[in-house]
This record gives C-alpha cells, sequence and structure tokens, in this order.
C-alpha cells in the first residue's frame, strides 16, 4: 500500500458513490490503473465491502442504547447460544466481547423506549445473564465509519 492506495481509501470511506474518473482524477492517476488499484484493495480483504448509509431517524430509530451485558457462565455452550440469540435480534447492529467489568456491549437501535423494552425482553430470553445495563443516548457528538488511515503505511 501507498499513499495514492491511502488517499483512494480516504475518498471511498467518505463517498463510495464518487464515480471512478473523479476519484482517479483526485488521486492524479487514469481510470484503469486506479480501478486495479481498488481491485487490489478488495482482494487483499483492505476494503471489505461497500454499503449505504442510513438516518437512523428517517427510518423510525430514533434511540440508541448502548448495552453492558455480564454473563453468568463462561463457557463454549453458553457463548454459542449467546452469540447466536444475539445475533438474531435485527435491532442489535453491533456487538462487541470486551475486557474489563462488562462481557459484552451491544448497540441497539429503536424507535423509543417501547421498542428497547421489546428488545430486552427477547435478549433476556437468549441465555442466562448476571446483569444487564442499559444507557441511553441523549446527543449524538461523532459518528463516523471511516477509519483513519494514519497507521497503515510505515513510519
Amino acid at each position: 500500500m501507498d499513499k495514492k492506495d491511502i488517499r483512494i481509501l480516504e475518498l471511498l470511506q467518505d463517498d463510495a458513490s464518487i464515480g471512478l474518473n473523479e476519484l482517479a482524477q483526485s488521486v492524479s492517476l487514469s481510470p484503469t490503473p486506479c480501478w486495479r488499484r481498488i481491485q487490489k484493495l478488495r482482494d487483499e480483504g483492505v476494503i471489505k465491502q461497500q454499503v449505504t448509509l442510513c438516518d437512523p431517524v428517517k427510518l423510525n430509530l430514533g434511540l440508541t442504547a448502548f448495552v453492558s451485558i455480564r454473563a453468568s457462565l463462561h463457557n463454549d455452550a453458553w457463548t454459542q447460544r449467546f452469540v447466536k440469540g444475539i445475533v438474531a435480534i435485527r435491532e442489535v447492529v453491533e456487538v462487541y466481547r470486551m475486557s474489563g467489568d462488562i462481557d459484552y456491549l451491544l448497540k441497539v437501535v429503536v424507535p423509543d423506549i417501547a421498542g428497547y423494552d421489546s428488545v430486552y425482553k427477547r435478549l433476556i430470553k437468549v441465555a442466562e445473564l448476571q446483569d444487564v445495563s442499559s444507557g441511553f443516548v441523549m446527543e449524538v457528538v461523532k459518528h463516523t465509519t471511516a477509519l483513519p488511515t494514519d497507521y497503515a503505511l510505515p513510519a
């Protein structure tokens, strides 16, 4: 990966719908070499996928909750049951296994508190849980899907 690849990634992370000609011009390449670089970044797994980001409010998903989970058990059977159950709940859009005081952190998007309560009731049926604690987003101060590219090149 070189500086042109990094710039291509920055531009695509900003707007994946950018046209090939505009992208190539922005990185001082002709379209064919630019396209080859994009293909190589895909083949190497640097570019995982391209998606459309939707405004949650316009989809009636105005409430975001971060849910901390402490497991009641720590074994393979519990983990498999929990993971299988949690990925089936569509409102759970992110799941992280954590170190420290909590075992899992979930990001949940729902229309309102009643929607969250519905998710909570499904969540507690997934597996035995020691503790479930939720915090509700009051204001989004920063949200981006763009990863920093500063660390991609050797120093």
